[in-house]
């Protein structure tokens, strides 16, 4: 078997091009703490955490790099809070359209419009576009700099990962380069690799949910246009392009707009330049002067496999989970799925927490995958009735929308990606009564200014206890993990977001800055047992 480049993949950017390593001519597979398999967003942004943890870590691609074409587009404010404390959203938030608002249409009419970010008070906006080779590149440019400081992470391009083995102990891999093949060993085994996932298929695992009988057409037009940086949503467009439409502004003067084609067409006709010419003239005016930049047909998906972990085996983003492109939830859920489990394969890999913490990444992030999956479902259903009297139904909620604000909250043209809440899980403390519900245990921190910068900036590195008005030890000693106090002054956001109606508060705050617990004064036995318990070993 000799290397191929996949069919139709043209290189954005070659960020890791091949170079032989010194594994491929051992006499025995070379014997890794962590391979990620998979050099997209997810993959790239896991072995940056990992590695800025301490953990070396492997990277196997079979490309060099990102490939052409937006995909991935509209990053949230949380992804942008993660890849902050990565060091990669400095140049994200610089390069993207950063946006707030959108508009809801119904033919030619604004039936309303719609804020993300209402509140003030936080470091992000809402929502970043940014087209996915640029935010590979930045996160490709941070793990750079994170090895000029040590960081031990070794990228390797065209290396595909053709067979994988597990063991008790570890796992085994077969790759192929352009120099042959050689083998690999794994302490823990990250797959990354989309959708398709071939480690998926090469373990025989199912990937199980709804295949929606539809396709959508991306065009990305390069063009100087006046429209503002807002998300405009049509149903039932009046210039008849499709069923549904969507429109977004993209750095560089590239615009994305999305068609809704319907189930029975002929890809190869519809992917004709002069057909798609034919939609966006239609959409923008004969008169308006524009360039194909890129195009290509999908059709939604709602699925994901039954378990992330399969014995040290972990799967994560598109490989685990699927959904549809209305409402972000793809990239940024499985951007996400790198903040929950890098710390804890870190505390795994350094022996200050047992395996089975990695069964609650599983836990937590299958809750996750399914809250986007319902919401996606959902708007998907809304977006794409299948039935005259669910388009009949769904006509007459836009049509109330336009002058009816309750209505508005039926309408879904993509209920846009949130940060999930593990409420139930199984690290969760104690909670206070009295606080406010956003910041109950298993919520991500919400950000807030402080005199000196921002509350995520100083969360983060590890666990660390967070005190509104209330006593703390300076460092507290748990499980030989040092927990440093973090005291906040009670300003109009800290205690609207933290403190509530509580006389004082103290937050066990975890490393991928959700509440682990929360109390209204600091107890060190009961701080101690939330520490047990939030590591896996309660």
């Amino acid at each position: 078997m000799k290397y191929d480049v996949p069919e139709r993949y043209t290189l954005a950017f070659r960020l890791y091009p091949y170079a032989k390593s010194p594994d491929q001519d051992a006499a025995t597979p070379a014997r890794h703490k962590a391979i990620v398999v998979g050099g997209g967003p997810v993959g790239l942004a896991i072995a940056l955490d990992l590695g800025k943890r301490g953990v070396p870590v492997v990277l196997l691609d079979d490309h060099e790099g990102a490939g052409l074409g937006s995909r991935a587009l509209c990053f949230a404010k949380r992804t942008l809070e993660i890849c902050d404390r990565l060091g990669a959203a400095a140049p994200m938030l610089a390069k993207g359209v950063q946006w707030n608002l959108g508009k809801v249409f119904h033919d030619d009419r604004l039936l309303y419009e719609f804020n993300l970010l209402p509140e003030g008070g936080h470091a992000f906006p809402a929502f970043i576009n940014l087209q996915q080779p640029w935010f590979e590149k930045f996160l490709h440019d941070a793990i750079v700099a994170a090895q000029a400081q040590g960081a031990p992470i070794e990228l390797r391009g065209k290396n595909r990962v053709d067979a994988v083995i597990p063991a008790e102990d570890h796992v085994t891999v077969e790759v192929m380069t352009p120099d042959g093949p050689y083998r690999l060993e794994a302490d823990w085994l990250i797959a990354c690799d989309g959708a398709r996932s071939p480690l998926r298929t090469m373990m025989g695992l199912g990937f199980d949910g709804r295949v929606f009988e539809d396709n959508f057409l991306i065009a990305d037009v390069k063009m100087k246009a006046d429209f503002p940086t807002e998300r405009w949503f049509w149903f039932e467009p009046h210039f008849k392009s499709g069923d549904s439409a969507l429109l977004h502004k993209q750095p560089d003067d590239i615009w994305r707009i999305d068609f809704q084609l319907g189930w029975n067409i002929d890809r190869a006709k519809e992917m004709e330049p002069a057909r798609i010419r034919a939609r966006v003239d239609a959409m923008l005016g004969p008169d308006v002067e524009y360039e194909l930049d890129w195009s290509s047909i999908y059709t939604f998906q709602c699925r994901r496999m039954e378990k992330f972990r399969h014995g040290r085996v972990l799967f994560a983003g598109d490989a685990a989970h699927q959904v549809s492109p209305f409402g972000a939830r793809g990239a940024n859920s499985g951007i996400q799925d790198v903040d929950n489990l890098a710390w804890k394969l870190a505390l795994v890999l350094d022996g200050t927490a047992p395996e089975s913490l990695l069964d609650s990444y599983d836990a937590e992030r299958v809750y996750g995958a399914d809250e986007n999956i319902l919401n996606s479902t959902r708007a998907t259903d809304f977006i794409t009735p299948k039935t005259g009297v669910s388009k009949m139904f769904r006509n007459a909620v836009l049509q109330l929308a336009e002058t009816v604000p309750f209505a508005r909250t039926v309408v879904n043209s993509g209920r846009l990606s949130m940060p999930c809440t593990y409420d139930g899980s199984a690290l969760n403390g104690p909670d206070h009564p009295d606080m406010p519900a956003r910041t109950r245990p298993g919520s991500p921190c919400p950000d807030a200014p402080l005199g000196d910068g921002w509350l995520l900036a100083r969360l983060g590195r590890g666990f660390t206890l967070l005190a509104i008005g209330a006593e703390v030890p300076d460092r507290l000693i748990a499980h030989g993990l040092a927990v440093p106090r973090l005291l906040l002054e009670p300003t109009p956001e800290i205690t609207s977001r933290y403190l509530g109606g509580a006389k004082g508060a103290v937050y066990l705050i975890r490393p991928d800055q959700h509440v682990a617990a929360r109390w209204d004064r600091f107890d060190d036995t009961e701080v101690a047992a939330a520490m047990t318990r939030a590591i896996g070993k309660g």
